[in-house]
């Protein structure tokens, strides 16, 4: 698996779990979880950094790596 593929996996699951505390009835949770989402994914457009792929970079290969 390569690390963009697993960083959406990973986001699916975040908004997932949000949806899930939100049903749940913790929407301050749910809401507090959907916030930094929603930052990580502005910083990661804004600048092309995202924190996620450089920690998953250190234990799986790029998808770039695998197509060559």
């Amino acid at each position: 698996m390569c690390v963009e593929k697993l960083q959406k996996i990973l986001l699916a699951m975040a908004l997932g779990i949000a949806m899930m505390l939100a049903a749940s009835g913790s929407i301050k949770a749910a809401f507090l979880l959907q916030l930094i989402i929603m930052v990580m994914l502005l910083v990661s457009g804004l600048t092309g950094f995202c924190y996620i792929t450089k920690v998953l970079k250190t234990a799986f290969p790029s998808c770039d790596e695998d197509k060559k």
